[in-house]
């Protein structure tokens, strides 16, 4: 199952969250952070949101930092994905 974003919607895939710190201290699953870097899997078409035109500046395979609270999980075929609007992508992650 694919799933398309409509308008100004974003779909990202969160990367794993980090298991240790950087001092070498494992972290237990409910100390982990919910990852603010992900990877844009689809990019929906833009067009006219709230009488404002809206072109997308992001597009699959950016690495994304986003809000920390913002979008709506899902979970399609067992992946677990975030549906966000453009404007809640902080930036883009540049290699």
């Amino acid at each position: 199952m694919n799933i398309k974003p409509l308008f100004d919607r974003v779909v990202v895939e969160g990367l794993k969250a980090e298991e240790k710190t950087k001092s070498g201290l494992y972290l237990t699953a409910a100390s982990q952070e919910k990852p603010a870097t992900c990877i844009v899997v689809a990019v929906g078409p833009g067009g006219v949101v709230d009488g404002k035109e809206v072109t997308m500046q992001v597009k699959v395979g950016d690495k994304v930092l986003l809000s920390k609270y913002s979008g709506t999980e899902v979970k399609v075929d067992g992946k677990e994905y975030t549906i966000i609007r453009q404007s809640d992508i902080l930036a883009i992650v540049e290699q």
